[in-house]
């Protein structure tokens, strides 16, 4: 007798409400000089709208195309302000290979594996409080300062400072373009909060990466100021807690609007590592998926030519979506098979937290699937809140039952 197996059941993307952000940017009717789509960003600027997979790899991977001249007064952004120039993600090299390698071991695969016990007991304190509600809710239960207090635990941060700079990192995160004075204000007390952890004027837990990078700023040619550190630790507060976040809440909110994924994944916990990845690749962090580049040269694409001095928008959410790299580029397939995604971006700009980010949200996939099989979104999901913003994008309610 001839056993068949039937394919596992896979499900599409779109559909979800307020998955899908609404573009910030405006198309502009006339093509570039090198005959390419044009956006028009906030900052009133045009620029260069790329699309395929292939042009946004050939631009992130591409250190001609710079973030620092975009980071100035007047500068083509999606922002309403600029940011510290000691950003990674705005420095150019050679400056941003020196951080780079400074930070590099600690944010590996590796180097974030220590964190696994830590987020093992966090995650089992909070599902028992899950399973004692009466109306048990994912997300402020679960996720809300999920993030926050793993990556205390790394920088060496007391769950005492959640309360007060997470206000302000997400104020960072959101902004606005309607409160300037308020995003400078609430970015400064971060900065300075930042900065007196570094200076030893805030107390810190012992052994955490701040410790580390204080200790071994030396290590680095030249040594590293201490705005330098603030910069390495200002992306580290925003990017692991708001955006591991944002990607954790959208993850599972898909998961619960496409039952048929969760019953495999709690059949098969082990494609959690996979469906992450296949997820991270549909779902957009904020409102945009990259920052703009200027180009420093004058470069061909697919359908035209990008000439020096213009900027451009590498759009990873419309690649990560290309059908030409990606066949039915909207079904979630665990089992997909071709090129990484762009959602952490490539080459010199990769993100610093992907590896942190991927441990955390497949530990978290893992145990929920383990402890709550059955588990299930208990609310229509059009009429669930959203919390939005440039760099900021999720659910904040995720009703759920079992």
């Amino acid at each position: 007798m001839t056993t068949t197996t039937s394919a596992p059941a896979l499900a599409r993307i779109d559909g979800i409400p307020h998955l899908d952000p609404v573009p910030t940017f405006t198309p502009v009717a006339a093509r570039s000089r090198g005959g390419l789509p044009q956006i028009t960003l906030p900052s009133g600027h045009t620029a260069v709208h790329l699309t395929r997979y292939r042009d946004v790899h050939q631009v992130l991977t591409d250190t001609s195309f710079g973030r620092t001249e975009t980071n100035v007064d007047g500068g083509p952004t999606f922002l309403p302000t600029i940011m510290p120039k000691e950003l990674l993600l705005n420095l150019d090299a050679p400056d941003h290979a020196r951080i780079r390698r400074f930070v590099t071991a600690d944010y590996s695969v590796a180097g974030v594996e220590a964190l696994r016990p830590v987020v093992r007991e966090l995650l089992a304190a909070k599902l028992e409080l899950l399973r004692g509600q009466e109306r048990p809710d994912l997300y402020a239960t679960v996720l809300d300062t999920l993030p926050a207090e793993i990556n205390g635990r790394f920088l060496g941060i007391p769950d005492a400072d959640i309360a007060y700079y997470r206000p302000l990192g997400h104020t960072v995160q959101v902004a606005s373009h309607e409160d300037v004075p308020g995003l400078v204000e609430d970015f400064t007390a971060l900065y300075v909060y930042l900065s007196e952890l570094v200076a030893g004027a805030r107390p810190r837990i012992e052994g955490g990466l701040i410790d580390r990078f204080v200790a071994g700023r030396d290590a680095a040619e030249p040594p590293l100021e201490d705005a330098e550190l603030v910069g390495i630790l200002l992306g580290s507060l925003l990017g692991a807690d708001q955006n591991i976040l944002s990607v954790a809440s959208k993850v599972l909110y898909v998961l619960l609007c496409r039952p048929v994924l969760w019953e495999r994944l709690a059949a098969e916990p082990a494609i959690a590592p996979k469906l992450v990845e296949e997820l991270i690749r549909l779902i957009p962090l904020g409102n945009i998926s990259a920052f703009p580049r200027l180009a420093t040269r004058r470069v061909e694409v697919t359908d035209g030519v990008i000439e020096e001095g213009e900027v451009v928008y590498p759009d990873a959410f419309q690649a990560n979506r290309d059908p030409e790299v990606f066949a039915d580029p909207l079904t979630i397939d665990p089992d997909r098979a071709g090129p990484r995604h762009l959602q952490f971006g490539y080459g010199m700009h990769h993100c610093m937290g992907a590896a942190l980010a991927r441990m955390e949200i497949g530990e978290l996939l893992t145990t929920l699937a383990r402890e709550f099989p059955a588990l299930a979104l208990d609310a229509d999901p059009a009429g669930l809140p959203w919390d939005s913003g440039v760099i900021l994008r999720r659910p904040v309610s995720l009703p759920v039952r079992w």
